[in-house]
């Protein structure tokens, strides 16, 4: 892990009233800068080309002649021909020249390794670099080792394929798409065989795809992403947060689950298995019998990750959930940094972050009213790592 005092260091050297707000420009890009344009703050988008259009083209920011927003949230970007060069010096050196505070998302771990976001990326980071690693399954201290360290609900892991018995989802990195899921379902050992067999020709699944696979019982019920915000900075009131709950579009899944049952079991039958590549999101509230519970699972991770991942969360994280019949929560993703959803929060808030904050709270914007608040009360050192 990079030394804190090189990247405290680092952050001595900004001009803290001239603060942007950082982000590679993927997954919740456009929350956080929407989030931080409201809050007052300038954005740098760090762009790969040919992926960059919706934040050098099409959100680009204009501003009136006292530097007022009249339009978009992107006020500068950097481009680069691949994401990954973010970790070469002279852009990292870029960005604090830009006095550019940066905030991790999932395509940031994604398209650099874990290793180089830990130890060479020198750019102050608000949030926790430490914890980002536990999303990385298979790892050693993954989040489903937190989560069992911390009593909270997942779903029973199945150890291997001749184990199955009972609908069973199969959860491995998809053979093409590096960044989405090949996710499939067996009720038993020889629909495991039949199914994988069929993915591994469509090129879905790569052959050896057991070695990484998590296989885990299916719970039957509705996905709900529970969006939490941990202000460590906060003194007065709750330092837990529930600013919204979204849930996922999924493909081709969607579009196979809207045929008849009929036409279901044809694509079956032909080897059309459907696949779980998120395409988009939609916003959801749950029955407030389920806020305590929520709040219960929220507090948990977050002492947990004290514990086990000094000094622990900071700012947003995201609990993927399941609900069965019984109202049980079990929790088959944690996202230790802004969720993959967030974008549906964005300008107008959510349910839950408008309510508490009495005005449109938006995962993003409660990000940057934290930077804020870190700049004024002096205390950013102790909402970056």
């Amino acid at each position: 892990m990079i030394s804190r005092d090189v990247v405290l260091g680092n952050l001595e050297g900004y001009d803290l009233k001239d603060a942007k707000i950082g982000v590679l420009a993927s997954h919740s890009a456009l929350d956080t800068c929407e989030g931080a344009a409201s809050e007052g703050f300038r954005t740098v988008a760090v762009c790969q080309k040919g992926r960059d259009a919706a934040f050098s083209r099409y959100f680009r920011a204009q501003r009136d002649s006292a530097g007022n927003l009249t339009r978009g949230v992107v006020d500068d970007t950097i481009m680069l021909d691949k994401f990954n060069q973010i970790m070469q010096p002279e852009v990292q050196q870029d960005l604090m020249k830009r006095n550019a505070l940066f905030v991790p998302n999932r395509s940031f771990t994604s398209y650099c390794s874990i290793d180089d976001v830990e130890d060479n990326y020198a750019v102050p980071m608000v949030g926790s670099r430490n914890l980002l690693r536990s999303e990385e399954r298979g790892e050693e201290r993954d989040y489903y080792w937190l989560l069992e360290k911390a009593g909270m609900p997942f779903p029973q892991k199945v150890e291997k394929p001749e184990d199955i018995d009972g609908l069973t989802i199969i959860k491995v990195h998809h053979a093409v798409k590096k960044l989405e899921r090949g996710f499939f379902t067996a009720k038993d050992y020889d629909q495991f065989v039949e199914k994988s067999t069929e993915l591994i020709a469509q090129g879905v699944l790569e052959p050896d795809f057991v070695e990484h696979a998590r296989m885990e019982k299916y719970i039957i019920g509705p996905v709900f992403n529970l969006d939490f915000f941990y202000n460590p900075l906060e003194e007065k009131g709750e330092k837990t947060e529930l600013l919204g709950v979204d849930w996922r579009f999924e493909s081709s899944l969607d579009g196979y689950v809207r045929l008849p049952a009929k036409q279901q079991v044809e694509l079956e039958e032909d080897g059309i298995i459907p696949e779980y590549t998120v395409c988009g999101h939609n916003m959801a509230t749950i029955r407030e019998s389920l806020l305590d519970k929520a709040f219960e699972l929220a507090e948990k991770y977050v002492e947990a990750t004290k514990k086990f991942y000094d000094p622990g969360i900071i700012g947003p994280f995201c609990l993927q959930t399941c609900v069965d019949k019984d109202l049980n929560f079990h929790i088959y993703d944690v996202a230790p940094r802004i969720g993959g959803g967030t974008n549906v929060h964005m300008s107008w808030g959510h349910p839950y972050g408008n309510t508490l904050w009495r005005t449109n709270m938006s995962s993003g914007r409660r990000l940057a009213m934290l930077v804020r608040e870190a700049i004024e009360q002096e205390r950013v050192d102790e909402i970056v790592t």
